[in-house]
């Protein structure tokens, strides 16, 4: 049994099951037992956990990673250290891989595509604004809710990594498939490296295939980094142009290239949900000359104005090595050989003038190849064969310590002989014990010490309101320097710690320097600002004036009536200097947009595959529609969409469509109030409208009763069937019942007896 099943972290997190293994983790299914909910809980393995230098950089980027918040982002809920186990809690996802989807439907709709896909660009965009790059994007770091909704994991855990103890092209292994040419190539990655990843990714939903593919892992990488990929619509011909625009542009070898951002792909990609027609115009078709066999090669789709770039099968040549093939055929000029006897003889006396320099040539070099030959055995007979060495230690101080055993640990054994605090970088080698320029046999041992980096010092707490003087005492006694700066402070004895910069309790380099704010007391030209909100502008501005601040106005989108503050820029209470520039956000009186989510439940017999249309009007009487992906009931007990609208009463009508019968009905009505994130059921008949549209499972009973003279048999027969879809589209349930039932079976009926 796994030894971590059935321990309790924390005191409130305990494991319960094994739900994955990964190269740098395993992950647990657990119940935070204070919070009573589901939690997934990342445990790091053991390699990984007892390496100081990587467990340093695991908390201060696991802080970072924290700080996510999205819809489409897997929220991490605690990160916990000691000194045997190191673990990440995160949101538990009861779902599946966008990889095991595509496995399963082999070829994705464009609609499904770009449903994902939107999904995917917002995540990166919030994680983008917030400075992380993922940098292993691909279908299995991606979570699918059974309605469709997409949940992105494991943020900034490849950074890790890739940042302790493997090279670039070490972590390539395993996600290669969707790895950009930069990061192929071990260069810098920014957020252009996640937007190729996830057009490697709209390729295979859209096609079915990567785009490129190998059995061996780094022959994939140097597709990535070279070869053009075959054309999306040569391999589905379905794909919109523009969507294949799309797709190209985030793949484009060059990330100066691709889409600068998220944003602008994200942008491109609602263009064409608007246009499916739509043709950017980014790329030309060029196609190849006509084979033997009259079949024609279609050619990249290619950037007009980027310049030619990769494999080039005529020349034989490559841009990126330029090698040449063609040495053996261009020593031969077929306008040599011809029927001539004359030329012929001419060129047989010019041959045979030639033959006694040529051979005279080639005996001296045999003859200087043999001295030299001679006079090295002849040295080397004399050479002391214990001091002689077969490579000469290079220097490797100051060198990265994976980047010295890549370049050298074929030759030297490189061994690592303890780790310093330096200034240098850490993971720089910053001592060798054998120097640089001396022999060395291959194989030889050299061991390195490595930097650790400059020491960290926490910055300690309760130094705020403390005496400068022994604030200051403090901190020197721990290694950090200190800027004294005084400030105006109503709150503050004068001579105390108003605050520290950076802040208390956050980890500095030892001998960086901290800045002690210090009071000096309430300033006379200072002022505490007031509460303008809920004021008319006007009213609120010649109070701020009068005030002594400098009112400045903007007007915004809100629920409030026109001309109404609903914000300021500064808080109430702030003691700010007189003259200060305050912003006052007034009512523009335009209703602000909302976003809520909305769940729609299925009956328990519901069965087929359905679209959900929810029609739209807000209270300025503007109107939009949102449609959900396709539903399947019998793998989906309901359906969750995100409405958005904008007001207090919108109307909201949710339409369901049966796809294999063409019918639809009136699911519900409802009222969204986006002010208080507030529903109200206007009218609702969900099982009323599964049934109308020939959506219900149900069952015929047949019953044959047999009688003769003497006995009476009843034999039931129960089968099973599918309602068959009404013959026409239903407008509204039946009003009235039959008006009378039957009371006579009929006459030639045989009846039961007892």
């Amino acid at each position: 049994m796994d030894k971590n099943i059935g321990k309790k972290f924390d005191g409130r997190y305990e494991i319960t099951e094994l739900i994955g293994v990964g190269g740098m983790a395993d992950v647990y299914k657990g119940v935070d037992v204070i919070d009573n909910k589901p939690v997934a809980v990342k445990i790091l393995k053991k390699e990984f956990a007892e390496n100081e230098e990587f467990l340093r950089r695991f908390r201060n980027e696991s802080k970072a990673i924290a700080v996510l918040s999205h819809p489409n982002i897997v929220r991490i809920y605690d990160v916990g250290f000691s000194e045997k186990i190191q673990y990440i809690v995160m949101e538990y996802i009861d779902g599946i891989t966008l990889k095991e989807y595509i496995e399963e439907e082999k070829v994705l709709t464009w609609k499904d595509t770009v449903h994902f896909v939107i999904q995917i660009l917002r995540a990166l965009q919030h994680a983008h604004d917030k400075g992380i790059v993922h940098r292993d994007i691909k279908p299995q770091n991606i979570m699918m809710f059974t309605d469709g909704t997409i949940k992105v994991m494991d943020f900034g855990i490849a950074k890790f990594a890739r940042e302790e103890g493997k090279t670039a092209t070490d972590q390539a292994i395993g996600s290669v498939h969707y790895i950009s040419p930069e990061q192929a190539k071990g260069d810098v990655t920014d957020e252009k490296s996640d937007i190729y990843s996830v057009g490697a990714m709209m390729y295979e939903m859209l096609t079915g295939k990567k785009p490129f593919d190998s059995d061996n892992p780094v022959s994939i990488a140097v597709m990535h980094m070279h070869d053009i990929p075959e054309r999306p619509k040569a391999i589905n011909s379905e794909i919109p142009a523009g969507l294949e625009e799309i797709v190209l542009r985030a793949m484009e070898k060059d990330p100066a290239d691709r889409y600068q951002s998220t944003t602008d792909m994200i942008a491109d990609i609602e263009t064409f949900k608007n246009d499916p027609d739509v043709v950017f115009g980014y790329y030309k078709e060029q196609e190849e000359s006509e084979t033997d066999d009259n079949t024609k090669f279609f050619g990249a789709i290619v950037d007009e104005n980027q310049p030619e770039t990769g494999y080039d099968e005529d020349s034989q040549e490559s841009s990126e090595y330029n090698v040449d093939y063609s040495s053996d055929q261009s020593d031969y000029n077929y306008d040599d050989y011809s029927d001539d006897d004359e030329d012929d003889d001419e060129e047989e006396e010019q041959r045979s003038s030639l033959v006694v320099p040529v051979l005279t040539a080639a005996i001296v070099v045999v003859i200087i190849v043999a001295v030299i030959f001679v006079a090295s055995l002849v040295s080397n007979m004399f050479k002391d064969d214990s001091k002689r060495g077969d490579f000469i230690m290079p220097d490797l101080v100051g060198m990265d310590y994976n980047d010295a055993v890549n370049k050298y640990g074929n030759n030297i054994n490189i061994q690592e002989n303890g780790y310093e605090y330096n200034e240098k970088e850490s993971g720089c080698i910053i001592e060798q014990s054998v120097e640089p320029g001396t022999e060395f046999k291959k194989g030889d041992i050299v061991k390195v010490v490595i930097s650790k980096g400059l020491e960290t010092v926490k910055i300690p707490t309760g130094l705020a309101n403390m005496n400068a003087e022994l604030a200051q005492s403090t901190l020197t006694e721990i290694g950090l320097k200190c800027e004294i700066k005084n400030s105006s402070s109503q709150e503050v004895e004068e001579g105390n710690v108003i605050k520290t910069e950076p802040e208390e309790g956050v980890e500095v380099d030892k001998g960086s320097t901290v800045i002690l704010y210090v009071s000096m007391g309430m300033d006379l030209g200072q002022i505490a600002v007031e509460d303008y909100v809920g004021q008319l502008v006007e009213d609120a501005k010649t109070m701020a004036e009068y005030d002594g601040l400098i009112p400045v106005i903007e007007t915004t989108h809100a629920y409030e009536p026109e001309g109404q503050v609903v914000k300021q820029s500064i808080e109430p209470k702030v003691i700010v200097e007189q003259g200060t520039e305050i912003i006052l956000y007034v009512s523009d009186g335009i209703l602000p947009e909302g976003e809520m989510p909305f769940t729609i439940p299925f009956p328990v017999d519901a069965s087929g595959r359905f679209v959900i249309d929810f029609l739209i009007t807000n209270d300025d009487g503007t109107t939009a529609s949102i449609s959900t992906p396709m539903i399947n009931p019998i793998v989906m007990s309901d359906v969750t969409t995100n409405i958005k609208g904008a007001g207090e009463k919108v109307l909201v009508k949710a339409v369901l469509t049966n796809m294999n019968t063409g019918y639809s009905a009136t699911l519900g009505e409802y009222s969204f109030n986006f002010a208080t994130n507030g529903i109200r059921v206007l009218s609702e008949n969900i099982d009323g409208a599964f049934q109308a549209v020939g959506g219900i499972l149900t069952t015929t009973t047949t019953t044959t009763t047999t009688t003769n003279v003497t006995t009476t048999t009843t034999v039931i027969t129960t089968t099973t069937t599918i309602a068959p879809p009404p013959t026409e589209p239903p407008t509204a349930p039946p009003t009235d019942a039959p008006t009378d039932a039957p009371t006579d079976a009929p006459a030639d009926e045989p009846v039961a007896e007892g």
